[in-house]
């Protein structure tokens, strides 16, 4: 529930989001029960904490209001917290012997397959920005909003799965590195039709209560599509240059193999 003094919504308010104060502490119970039955190295347990924190700020600080009503600037980096950053936290945060037992049942060996996951991350994230579904995620925060938040982190779960964990399938430094550079390229088009756009193709800001920081309903797409994919390009760039360098150290190593 938004802040209102003497009957004017307040634009930075911390809010009371039911998402959040649900999902957060559901996640933080399980994964508490997890790591005390099998464990975990200290490094995994700060990759979860940092996702919790992601989450919370996402959810009930004066960026969620601002997201809301007000930017689409804080509402697409929002996105991208919920979408990739997040994700990428808690599936570092899984112990190989949780992620062994989590990839039992039959579908999440499927979802978990990357010719499934990405398509999936692909389509759900590209499906939230059509106007017309955006526009009423928004309408509805307490429904439709709840929705398109767990499945950009469900789809997220997914997509880096395979980059992290051995299980269900072990994939090569260099299929890992190709996996995500094609993440990248298929999914940075969304940001720049934003930022390229004429005009402002979100109702809910052009009709913002307010123009916050001076940008009008267009600057503020502008900003926000580029914006958005400065922050994917850096996550994806980061990861690809671990496992493209970790596929390098392979090739260099099976070269130093071979009988001379």
């Amino acid at each position: 529930m938004a802040a209102i003094v003497y009957g004017r919504r307040v634009p930075y308010a911390w809010t009371w989001n039911e998402e959040t104060f649900v999902l957060v502490p559901a996640l933080v119970l399980a994964y508490a029960l997890a790591v005390r039955r099998l464990g975990a190295p200290r490094w995994r347990i700060a990759c979860f904490g940092a996702a919790a924190v992601l989450l919370l700020a996402a959810g009930v600080s004066p960026l969620h209001e601002l997201s809301l009503r007000y930017l689409l600037l804080v509402h697409l980096l929002l996105n991208v917290v919920l979408a990739e950053w997040a994700p990428l936290l808690l599936v570092l945060a899984v112990p190989s012997a949780l992620a062994a037992e989590l990839t039992r049942p039959c579908v999440v060996r499927l979802l978990t397959r990357p010719v499934v996951a990405l398509p999936l991350w692909l389509a759900n994230y590209a499906l939230w920005h059509v106007p017309v579904l955006y526009d009423a995620a928004l309408r509805r925060p307490h429904t439709l909003l709840h929705l398109e938040h767990l499945l950009y982190l469900a789809t997220g779960v997914l997509l880096w799965w395979p980059v992290v964990h051995d299980v269900p399938r072990r994939l090569s430094a260099g299929a890992r590195a190709l996996y995500v550079f094609a993440g990248f390229v298929l999914a940075a088009p969304i940001g720049l039709v934003l930022a390229l756009v004429p005009h402002a193709i979100y109702a809910t800001y052009r009709h913002a209560p307010e123009r916050l920081l001076g940008l009008s309903a267009l600057s503020d797409q502008q900003l926000g599509g580029v914006a958005m994919a400065g922050e994917q390009a850096i996550v994806f760039f980061a990861v690809f240059t671990v496992w493209f360098f970790r596929f390098l150290a392979e090739q260099e190593h099976s070269d130093g193999d071979l009988p001379r």
